[in-house]
């Protein structure tokens, strides 16, 4: 039996109980079951036989599959748990509806973060992480029209830019002192009954309730210890961004109420404000709201200082002419992205240009792609020189010798002149790889090499 059938078949069995409780069929919708701005969005179909809908099965499958990610405690990747799945899923979707499924404990990894610490991730296995995604697809578009307008982080059509141009627009109507805002560890300390205590609010599905508080509950797995879990939402599965935007909600619409203008993008938030004195209010007001939910404002990264030279989401903002405000790409991502280039482009790597290049390029277009709204023409003009050279000197230390040197130099249109300079200094590889042999490595030889320009 194929996976498609499984999910035929299981999908059937969960329509036909939802029928049976003298609920609509899975995909029915009427404008009266819209939810309201922050009301509940129990109505409709039981949610749990959404969740196991076959084509909601389906598309969760597909996400979960392009995703790819690690196995989880169990040790099946996508393909081992695709076939486990053929003969398991309707026990599973029998345990999801009576609400007796346990997920698996989440396999803790550590990513290393530029300033030497590490951000904690919970891989959980890829059968939990299908029935995350199936969840999320179900209660995404009931639970996403509720949030304030001023929330872009893990949201459907929104995107880290959204919250970088509303922090312009406000820097630029005057409101040029900034609350920058960081909670400490959010996804490891968001309380469990806070969060399901604001989940019940939206959520009038006491076996979805029953389902997402499972997920919390599940242990964290680390070097085969395995440690029970109290409060936290591991990042790593698909349902813990959703879970943060209705836990941090609350805050939103207070700020809204007050009429602030602010820019949250997950657990970063900054709200501008025209003097300093305005924006220590708003620290205070902030502090106590945050208490409520149990969380704590990280002190060393938060502060009340102007808009300018403060980092959001890797980007300054800066005065141009005309008093013009600009964005530029923080110092802090340009370092790290430098060190990234430095780890892509070592001399000692031992691989062809070709096969430097590849995972080069890749990198550089999604940098290129999270930036592009930077208006620093001269920055990126610095970093392509500055990429370029380091291929150069990669290009003449794969040569190696002054002979080969003065062979490939002429063969690329070098004159001899040229060709014997560079080749008299053969193993001066970064000081070669200047002046004289830009008019031979040009902009256009590394074009057709594939490496992108950031210019």
């Amino acid at each position: 039996m194929s996976m498609g059938k499984a999910l035929h078949q299981m999908s059937a069995s969960a329509e036909r109980c939802a029928a049976g409780d003298g609920e609509a069929i899975v995909g029915a919708r009427s404008d009266e079951a819209r939810p309201t701005r922050h009301g509940t969005v129990g109505a409709g179909p039981n949610l749990l036989a959404q969740v196991l809908a076959r084509e909601n099965m389906q598309r969760a499958w597909k996400r979960v599959k392009a995703n790819k990610g690690a196995a989880g405690v169990d040790g099946l990747d996508i393909a081992a748990t695709g076939r486990y799945l053929v003969t398991a899923l309707p026990t599973i979707r029998d345990q999801v509806m009576a609400g007796t499924y346990r997920p698996s404990p989440v396999r803790r990894v550590g990513i290393p973060k530029p300033d030497g610490s590490e951000r904690e991730l919970g891989i959980p296995t890829v059968v939990d992480r299908l029935i995350q995604q199936a969840v999320l697809q179900v209660l995404q578009p009931l639970l996403d029209p509720t949030f304030s307008e001023h929330s872009h982080g893990f949201r459907p059509g929104r995107r880290a830019r959204d919250a970088v141009l509303a922090a312009q627009q406000y820097v630029q109507q005057g409101y040029r002192v900034v609350v920058d805002v960081d909670l400490e560890k959010f996804f490891d300390r968001v309380n469990h009954d806070v969060l399901i205590e604001r989940l019940m609010k939206r959520i009038g599905d006491a076996g979805m309730i029953r389902l997402i508080r499972s997920f919390l509950n599940a242990g964290i797995m680390h070097n085969g210890v395995l440690a029970e879990r109290e409060r936290g939402t591991p990042q790593g599965g698909p349902l813990s961004p959703l879970l943060a935007n209705v836990l941090l909600d609350e805050v939103d619409r207070e700020l809204e109420r007050r009429g602030h203008r602010f820019a949250r993008y997950a657990d970063d938030c900054n709200i501008y404000v025209r003097s300093r004195k305005a924006g220590e209010r708003v620290m205070a007001l902030l502090k106590r709201l945050y208490d409520k939910l149990r969380l704590t404002i990280n002190v060393s990264k938060s502060a009340v200082a102007s808009a300018f030279g403060r980092k959001f989401l890797g980007y300054e903002l800066w005065q141009g002419p005309r008093d013009e405000i600009k964005r530029a790409v923080s110092y802090k991502a340009q370092a790290t992205f430098k060190q990234r280039i430095r780890e892509l482009t070592r001399r000692t790597c031992g691989r062809s240009m070709t096969e430097l290049i590849e995972p080069l390029r890749r990198y550089m277009l999604g940098w290129k792609a999270y930036f592009g709204l930077a208006q620093t023409p001269g920055v990126w003009r610095r970093l392509d020189e500055w990429i370029r050279h380091r291929l150069r000197a990669i290009q003449l230390k794969h040569w190696k010798r002054g002979k080969t040197m003065y062979r490939e130099l002429l063969a690329l249109g070098a004159s001899a002149k040229v060709a014997r300079l560079v080749a008299a200094n053969s193993r001066r590889w970064w000081h070669n790889s200047r002046l004289a042999l830009n008019n031979v490595l040009t902009i256009a030889y590394f074009d057709g090499l594939g490496v992108p320009r950031l210019s």
